[in-house]
């Protein structure tokens, strides 16, 4: 069988990022096709388990912060566009050690965010359901809050369609071919082709070798939404939450419609490879254990009974930042991968950076942090394949 009709732009991996740039192509009239292995939104990838947090004051800079900026404006349009409720405004306290936010808060401020750096003793008594060392401190954004991903995913699904692209749902690419005037990207299905490509498949960039080899290691990750003991948590009154000490990074949102508090943590994890099974919550003792004992520590109150555990999909780059640039070999190929664990939020900026990428081959946005060079300069050999 084959693909048939040519398209403008492939995209590979119709995830949290693929799926917005998706969107942002189609709605421009690009003739758009979106390729997924599975049916998004799914369970397969790094968007199911909802909430996710959306905040401003990056430790990244002001190429982040710029960025989280435009992707509010975007996730409040697409929000209205759809009149589902997409983000909740409920306010996010990073907590670590005193001095971790001065430099970050002043960046923050320069662009425009506002930002409170507040004490321990005053992180209690704002929050109850906080019980911190002295020797902490607090960042406090009153304008971040939290997205429902899955939402969001399909938000992005529903209105690509509506705008003409089209979307092929459970099937996996097998091979990828680029040469000068296209791309040919074959499935069980057919060979599709097109001008251009983007590709944007998270944990599954393995999947892509030999044509692209990303510096990506997957890992997977637990969380667990834990009942409270005490009612201080619940939405509308906490916020969501970043918790950095000795023992770990966690993050953490408030008690939605009764689930509980929702913790994870950042740091940690277990390799995995793309295609193998995901071990369910509860195979490794930490997956419980590492996120009850933060409740205990810094939020007692909230580390009551689990009521539900989940696992997901880290992509993490070597230095944790993204990874934004065109394939070394083949210019009409578009990568964007690695994000970390603290990509979603930016997913609605990311899809119209990409888009205007394919289009007019520039966007507004400092993306050369993002470089694949990085992990080029000074190694013994390429990271990326043609």
């Amino acid at each position: 069988m084959n693909g048939g009709m040519t398209y403008d732009v492939i995209v590979v991996g119709a995830g949290s990022m693929g799926m917005s740039a998706g969107y942002h192509l189609a709605k421009q009239g690009v003739r758009t096709l979106l390729i997924d292995s599975f049916n998004p939104p799914h369970g397969e990838g790094s968007h199911h388990g909802e909430p996710r947090l959306i905040r401003h004051a990056y430790s990244g800079g002001p190429a982040y912060i710029t960025m989280a900026l435009r992707a509010q404006e975007l996730w409040e349009e697409l929000q209205a566009e759809t009149g589902t409720e997409l983000m909740v405004p409920s306010g996010v306290i990073n907590i670590a050690g005193a001095d971790a936010f001065r430099t970050r808060a002043e960046d923050a401020r320069k662009l425009g965010v506002s930002v409170e750096l507040l004490d321990a003793a005053e992180i209690g008594r704002r929050w109850p359901g906080f019980e911190l060392p002295e020797h902490f401190a607090g960042m406090y954004e009153p304008d971040a809050g939290y997205l429902f991903s899955e939402k969001c995913v399909a938000a992005y699904r529903r209105l690509a369609e509506e705008a003409g692209a089209r979307l092929l749902t459970d099937t996996p690419v097998r091979q990828l071919n680029a040469r000068e005037g296209g791309v040919a990207v074959h499935t069980d299905r057919g060979v599709y082709y097109a001008q251009q490509a983007i590709l944007a498949t998270g944990a599954w960039f393995r999947t892509l070798e030999p044509f692209v080899k990303l510096p990506v290691r997957a890992v997977r990750k637990a969380v667990g939404w834990f009942q409270p003991k005490q009612p201080l948590f619940g939405a509308g009154r906490f916020p969501g939450f970043t918790i950095g000490g000795g023992d770990g990074g966690y993050y953490g949102f408030p008690d939605i419609g009764g689930a509980g508090v929702k913790i994870g943590r950042h740091d940690t994890g277990v390799e995995w490879t793309a295609g193998e099974a995901l071990e369910p919550f509860g195979r490794y003792e930490e997956d419980e254990g590492d996120l009850r004992r933060a409740l205990e520590a810094y939020m007692p109150q909230a580390a009551g009974p689990l009521n539900r555990g989940a696992v997901c999909k880290y992509e993490l780059s070597p230095d944790e930042q993204f990874m934004i640039d065109r394939h070394p070999v083949h210019p009409s190929v578009l990568l964007a991968g690695g994000f970390s664990g603290h990509g979603f939020k930016f997913s609605s900026v990311v899809g119209e950076i990409l888009a205007d990428l394919m289009l007019y081959g520039r966007t507004p946005f400092d993306i050369g942090p993002f470089a694949l060079t990085r992990f080029t300069q000074g190694s013994p050999g390429p990271m990326v394949s043609g």
